[in-house]
């Protein structure tokens, strides 16, 4: 027989808005932490996947005399066809302006800034891998004391579902994310963990 809780699709984890504010704050106010800062606000603001971000290079996304680009062309991503459609990911305003700070960030710290140069580096000054990248993600959310362990992967379900959240659109939610089949956008028109949080703060029990 078969269950009626194994015929439902369950909606991605997110991370709720404390839980995003904590990230950031926590990252953004640590001495050593504005590269992860960084990472993380990328991961939201624009809904990239790990190794897509780990694969920019500072060309990318900066213009030649340093200022960000608005829009950026992804020279690697998930490919679910021989010939995929060119792939292009818009900066919002608030990322736009941490990128400012962050290349001179890389300028203070003699990172290299050529173009084909990786724009988040490892300690040791090459390109950080995706491991590096779910590893510092897991740290940061121990120091702001999250509650449940979640992946990386979380950041970009986060950032897909707040875009549904905010306009309601799932064709601008597929187009956010990059998805060529709707079935993989509609993951994200479900209620997520914040609006569950919300609606069960005043459940009678």
């Amino acid at each position: 027989m078969t269950h009626y809780a194994s015929e439902i699709a369950l909606p991605p984890k997110t991370l709720t808005l404390r839980e995003q504010q904590a990230l950031l704050k926590a990252s953004g106010e640590h001495a050593a932490g504005f590269r992860d800062h960084v990472v993380f606000s990328v991961a939201l603001g624009t809904g990239l996947r790990c190794h897509e971000i780990a694969a920019l290079n500072v060309g990318d996304v900066f213009h030649p005399d340093g200022t960000p680009r608005r829009r950026v062309l992804l020279k690697v991503y998930k490919r679910s066809a021989q010939r995929p459609a060119r792939q292009e990911v818009i900066m919002p305003d608030a990322l736009v302006a941490k990128l400012a700070k962050f290349y001179k960030y890389k300028s203070k710290r003699k990172e290299a800034l050529e173009a084909d140069s990786p724009l988040f580096v490892s300690q040791r000054k090459g390109r950080i891998a995706t491991r590096s990248l779910r590893h510092l993600f897991a740290r940061w959310q121990k120091r702001a004391h999250f509650e449940r362990p979640l992946n990386f992967h979380a950041l970009r379900h986060t950032s897909c579902s707040a875009v549904y959240r905010r306009h309601k659109d799932p064709l601008l939610v597929q187009r956010f994310a990059r998805h060529t089949s709707f079935r993989s956008t509609s993951i994200y028109l479900h209620a997520d963990d914040e609006e569950m949080l919300q609606a069960l703060r005043g459940q009678p029990c």
